[in-house]
């Protein structure tokens, strides 16, 4: 029962390096468990967030949504740049959300901290967030 357990907390899998380098969020691997807006290629492009009126207003409404969910957890809290834990029951994803004030949106990376698929989660996560971040 022990190993088993041990085993199943070893699905969080090691803290990524992530950020923010030359004004970009890092880029996704090849697998296709992560989505980013700044990606070039198409089985990882997501659109960003759009947002009209104050960037700083825009932002904080995000992190207001974030701090709503339940499978959220925000690590990482800088200007205009937000990273966040999502949990499911066995596994942690890693999210970044970068505020770009000249293009009125928020860029969104989000990926899987193990294994190669996600089954699109990460995705459907993020277009979840979008749906929510429109409403108001």
């Amino acid at each position: 029962m022990a190993a088993a357990l041990l085993s199943l907390i070893g699905c969080a899998g090691a803290v990524p390096s992530l950020g923010v380098r030359d004004g970009r969020l890092v880029a996704c691997p090849a697998s296709p468990n992560c989505v980013s807006s700044q990606a070039g290629d198409e089985r990882h492009r997501i659109a960003p967030l759009a947002y009209t009126g104050a960037a700083d207003l825009a932002f904080g409404k995000l992190k207001e949504l974030l701090r709503r969910r339940s499978d959220t957890r925000i690590v990482e809290e800088r200007e205009g740049y937000l990273r966040v834990e999502f949990h499911t029951l066995l596994f942690v994803d890693d999210s970044e959300f970068l505020l770009d004030r000249k293009g009125s949106a928020i860029q969104v990376r989000s990926a899987s901290r193990l294994g190669y698929s996600d089954l699109g989660k990460n995705r459907s996560r993020m277009e979840e967030i979008r749906r929510e971040f429109g409403k108001s």
